[in-house]
């Protein structure tokens, strides 16, 4: 994709966040779709082309009224809109279609519409993981992070300061689920999920959506919403099993994804003013900073320690707050992808002086699946 070429022209999450008994899946999908419909000034009538997870794209298109001509449904688990973006940019570039609209909507709390998570018995992670105990994220997720803490000297602490960084950032963002001030004695002596992980060291569960417009760079100035440009993108997939990574300090579909979109985005680590990375648990940033090459090996802990990812900080990240505070309904990749386009737009609750160029990064599984996407706030000539 040549940088640039396509833009963001509408986003918006749901009216509300947290908690949402009133509203199906689907209804946060169809919310979601119409404040960013309202945000770049169109309606249903002007889009062809929709993507989407954790519902059908035919589902949406039929409940929305929109007939298209390109539709995705990719689902990897939470980095799916990243890789959303990524074949709406292809597409548009590639002429299937010219308005694409990608939704997403979870009642992770509520529970309203959702179907019951089965257990496939066919899957390689019901034969090969689950009669070894694990239950669910939280424990399989232990696995990297427990391998990375021996090898690098790691340390519950570490994680106990990105659950207390990312809290700081969510006090300045008034729809943040939590926003009051966290010590790390409040982390470390939270109910203990699964050592090393104490609760406020997990995501949230809650009720929302999001909702993004793409079109091309040619057409942005005729849409309402202020553009982000995008830059570079990048994709990767792994393994569905966590137990199977090649090396559990190092995630290979990050580093896969996050070397493409910069490469394509013609950029360097030193050029990004603003990041978001998926942090369903508070090791995820530490990887993160990592493999996408911000930092060395074993650098990540003292990197967040010395304050730069803080407010203030020369990489200031997940200044929503991120999964663990701001909000996290399942598939977090939207919430991320959503903090990237108000910091490039320069509207974010807390926003960043000066952001030019901002990179959001997702997981999806256990380090299954990555997608990457840079954002800018001006067209490359």
């Amino acid at each position: 994709m040549k940088p640039g070429s396509v833009a963001v022209v509408g986003a918006a999450e749901t009216t509300e966040m947290g908690k949402i008994p009133d509203l199906s899946i689907i209804g946060l999908h169809a919310d979601a779709a119409l404040n960013a419909m309202a945000d770049a000034g169109i309606g249903p009538k002007d889009i062809d082309g929709v993507a989407t997870a954790g519902i059908s794209p035919t589902d949406l298109a039929h409940y929305l009224g929109i007939t298209p001509t390109y539709a995705d449904g990719t689902q990897v688990g939470g980095c799916s809109f990243m890789l959303h973006v990524r074949h709406a940019a292809a597409a548009i570039n590639e002429g299937l279609a010219s308005t694409i609209l990608i939704t997403h909507g979870e009642s992770g709390r509520s529970g309203v519409g959702a179907g019951r998570y089965g257990n496939n018995r066919a899957a390689l992670s019901s034969q090969f993981e689950a009669p070894y105990g694990p239950v669910g994220p939280p424990t399989l997720f232990t696995i990297p992070w427990s391998r990375y803490a021996h090898v690098y000297g790691a340390s519950a602490d570490d994680l106990a300061r990105v659950a207390v960084t990312q809290r700081e950032w969510a006090g300045r963002n008034p729809r943040a689920k939590f926003q009051d001030p966290l010590s790390m004695d409040d982390v470390l002596g939270a109910t203990m999920i699964a050592t090393p992980f104490t609760k406020l060291m997990c995501c949230l569960v809650t009720d929302g959506g999001g909702a993004l417009i793409l079109t091309s760079a040619d057409r942005a100035g005729d849409f309402a919403g202020k553009p982000a440009f995008i830059l570079g993108t990048g994709e990767s997939v792994e393994t569905p099993m966590v137990s199977q990574m090649e090396d559990f300090t190092s995630s290979r579909a990050f580093t896969v994804s996050g070397a493409k979109a910069f490469e394509e985005a013609q950029i360097s680590t030193d050029d990004v003013d603003h990041l978001m990375i998926y942090d369903a648990f508070a090791h995820l940033p530490i990887f993160g900073l990592e493999d996408l090459g911000f930092v060395g090996k074993g650098e990540a802990p003292g990197f967040i320690a010395d304050g730069h990812t803080a407010i203030g900080g020369s990489l200031p990240l997940n200044t929503n707050g991120g999964g663990l505070s701001y909000m996290h309904s399942g598939m977090y990749g939207m919430y991320a992808l959503q903090e990237s386009v108000r910091q490039i737009r320069g509207i974010a609750p807390a926003q960043v002086d000066g952001v030019e160029i901002s990179v959001a990064h997702g997981v999806g599984g256990m380090f299954a699946a990555s997608g990457t996407i840079v954002f800018a706030a001006d067209r490359p000539s």
